[in-house]
């Protein structure tokens, strides 16, 4: 388990709603200091919280951003950009661009900051669609995200590094905005991770239609997607 209680924390896409709960939350458990890093990063009006630039997309950024937060114990990666087109409607080039941010940037950060987070904590953030393909590239980035995570958690629990898989479907943040759906509470989401990586778990599902999809992986495809059932 790791305590949030005196954590230095890194949050990779702090600047919007899931990503500031992150910081605003793990100051409330105890984190004394959160770098909030974004591409532009914003202004905030906590002296705990320091604003870092970071193009998860950059090696050079990353590296230049691991070098500025050298006392960081736990890193949150949760940087991603959309695009739930159908993959046979999106072209290669699109498809490249989700998973330079998805997959890539996030291994990218992982990797740098493997070092300084020994005995301390990674957290992932995927979504529901990491398990059931419903958003295109979306979907397969996340899937792929996933794996990395499976990965990373066998290659950093020698060192003592806690890696948290967090799961999640429609959440009300500035990526859902035009979705006429259903959506979770953003405190509620990371309130759930935050437990969760505090209870020592490896994986949250931090609603219930994650749970649903998780727990229907072992039947027959036909039930994840029904118009196979025609087909």
């Amino acid at each position: 388990m790791t305590d949030l209680t005196n954590a230095v924390v890194l949050v990779t896409g702090a600047n919007g709603g899931l990503g500031a709960e992150f910081v605003r939350q793990a100051l409330e458990r105890g984190a004394t200091k959160v770098y909030a890093t974004a591409r532009n990063p914003r202004a905030w009006d906590d002296e705990r919280i320091v604003p870092l630039a970071l193009d998860v997309t950059s090696q050079e950024s990353v590296d230049a951003a691991a070098r500025a937060a050298a006392d960081v114990t736990v890193v949150v990666n949760n940087a991603g950009i959309g695009g739930m087109e159908p993959l046979l409607e999106t072209s290669v080039a699109e498809v490249e661009r989700l998973f330079a941010t998805n997959v890539f940037g996030a291994l990218r950060v992982a990797k740098a900051f493997a070092p300084t987070i020994a005995g301390g904590a990674l957290v992932d953030v995927h979504s529901v669609l990491s398990w059931i393909a419903l958003g295109g590239a979306y979907s397969a980035s996340k899937a792929a995200f996933w794996s990395i995570t499976n990965s990373l958690r066998v290659e950093l629990a020698p060192q003592g590094t806690q890696v948290v898989g967090a799961h999640l479907g429609y959440t009300d943040t500035g990526m859902t905005e035009g979705l006429d759906v259903e959506k979770s509470d953003p405190a509620d989401i990371v309130r759930s991770i935050w437990d969760a990586v505090e209870a020592g778990e490896h994986e949250v599902l931090a609603d219930q239609v994650s749970r649903d999809v998780r727990a229907g992986l072992s039947a027959p495809l036909a039930a994840l997607y029904p118009t196979l059932a025609g087909a």
